[in-house]
C-alpha cells in the first residue's frame, strides 16, 4: 500500500519475516549507531551510583585492549546466535565457490572480499557463521573478520564484535592470524576500506584495489595464498547522496581517523520508502580460486607488484564470469576500479 509516497508493508506478514526484518536491524543498526548508543549510556552512568562500573569497565577495556591484535576472542555462542540464522533468510544470503574449491586446512588464507558495501553483510553472514554452507563444507577452518582498531574501544559493542570473531585489520594483527603455524585459519579482510563504502551506490560495482597493497605485502611475508571473493548484490542494501562535495568531507575525515560518516538511507520496520534498516535484496558471495603464494621474508616491490597485479586479473575475472549469474543485465554491468 502506498499512501503519500511512502510505500508501507503489508499488515499481514508471516511472523518468520518479522524476525528477518528485526534480525537484519539489529545487525545493521549494532555496528551503525551502537557504539554511540555505548559511549552515551556510560557517559550517563557516570552521573548515577553506578559511576564505578563504568570506571572498572573502561580499565577493562583498556587491559584488554591489544587482544584484537593478537588473534581476537572468538565465542562459538555467539556464532550460533538465532540471530544470524533469521539475518541470513532476510535477504537471503547465499554462497557459491567456484568448482573444484580446494583449501588446504594446514594453510592459513587471507580472503579479500570487495565489494565493502555500507555495511558488509554477505562475506560475515556467508563465511564467518555456522548457519551458512561455508561452514559445513569446511569445518576445520576458523574464520575472522578484519575490522576497523577503533571498534575494539567502542563499549559494549567491543565485546559483540570480539565474539563474532573480528580483529583489528592492522598490519600487526593479520601478521599474527597468517603466520599461525598450526595452519586452518581464514582471516577476511575488505581491502577497499571506508573509501569503498562511500563510493557504493546500487547497481554499480566500483572496486578500490588499484593502490591497495598492503593486503599482497603481508601474504608474501607468509606465503598465505590470496582468495578473491565478491558478494554480488551488496551495493543494492542501501541508496547514499552521489554529492562531490560530500566525498571530499568523507575523505578528509577517513584520512585522519581512518573511517568516514556515511550517509545512507534504506527501509523502515513498517514502510519501504526510508529508513536506517537495509533494503530485503538477494546477496551471494562467491569465493574464487586461491592465487598461491611463495613465501618471501622481505619481497621487493616489483614481487608485490607482480602478484597485485595477478589479483587484479584473478578478481576482475572472477566479477565477468559470475555477473551473469547474479545480475540483472550483466552486458550492461562493468566493473570499475579505483
Amino acid at each position: 500500500m502506498k499512501l503519500v509516497g511512502i510505500e508501507f508493508a503489508p499488515l499481514c506478514v508471516p511472523m518468520h519475516r518479522r524476525y528477518e526484518v528485526l534480525a537484519a536491524a539489529g545487525a545493521c543498526l549494532s555496528f551503525a549507531i551502537g557504539g554511540f548508543i555505548g559511549l552515551f549510556i556510560c557517559l550517563y552512568l557516570l552521573f548515577t551510583r553506578l559511576w564505578w562500573l563504568v570506571l572498572l569497565y573502561f580499565a577493562w577495556i583498556h587491559f584488554d585492549r591489544h587482544t584484537c591484535e593478537n588473534g581476537g576472542r572468538i565465542s562459538a555462542w555467539v556464532l550460533n546466535w538465532r540471530w544470524w540464522y533469521h539475518g541470513k533468510n532476510y535477504y537471503p544470503i547465499d554462497l557459491d565457490c567456484v568448482p573444484g574449491l580446494g583449501l588446504d586446512a594446514k594453510r592459513n588464507y587471507l580472503f579479500c572480499c570487495f565489494p565493502h558495501g555500507v555495511i558488509p553483510v554477505g562475506p560475515f553472514s556467508a563465511l564467518a557463521t555456522p548457519c551458512n554452507k561455508f561452514h559445513k563444507s569446511y569445518p576445520e577452518f576458523i574464520v575472522k573478520t578484519a575490522a576497523l582498531r577503533q571498534i575494539f574501544f567502542l563499549p559494549f559493542l567491543r565485546e559483540l564484535a570480539l565474539g563474532m570473531g573480528m580483529i583489528s585489520c592492522s598490519a600487526n594483527s593479520l601478521n599474527y592470524e597468517l603466520s599461525r603455524p598450526e595452519g586452518g585459519h581464514i582471516v577476511t579482510l575488505m581491502p577497499g576500506g571506508a573509501m569503498e563504502a562511500y563510493n557504493c551506490h546500487p547497481g554499480k560495482y566500483r572496486f578500490v584495489v588499484k593502490n591497495r597493497k598492503g593486503f599482497v605485502k603481508l601474504a608474501l611475508r607468509n606465503g598465505s595464498p590470496l582468495v578473491p571473493v565478491i558478494s554480488f548484490g551488496e551495493t543494492d542494501l542501501f541508496d547514499q547522496i552521489d554529492n562531490p562535495t560530500l566525498h571530499k568531507i568523507q575523505e578528509f575525515i577517513r584520512k585522519y581517523l581512518g573511517f568516514a560518516p556515511v550517509i545512507f538511507n534504506g527501509r523502515g520496520f513498517f514502510q519501504y520508502s526510508f529508513g536506517l534498516i537495509p533494503r530485503r535484496k538477494p546477496i551471494t558471495t562467491v569465493v574464487g580460486t586461491p592465487i598461491e603464494v611463495t613465501k618471501l621474508g622481505n619481497p621487493t616491490n616489483e614481487q608485490i607488484q607482480e602478484l597485485h597485479d595477478k589479483f587484479v586479473q584473478s578478481l576482475v575475472a572472477l566479477f565477468e564470469e559470475y555477473k551473469h549469474k547474479y545480475l540483472e543485465n550483466p552486458e550492461d554491468q562493468h566493473l570499475e576500479l579505483q
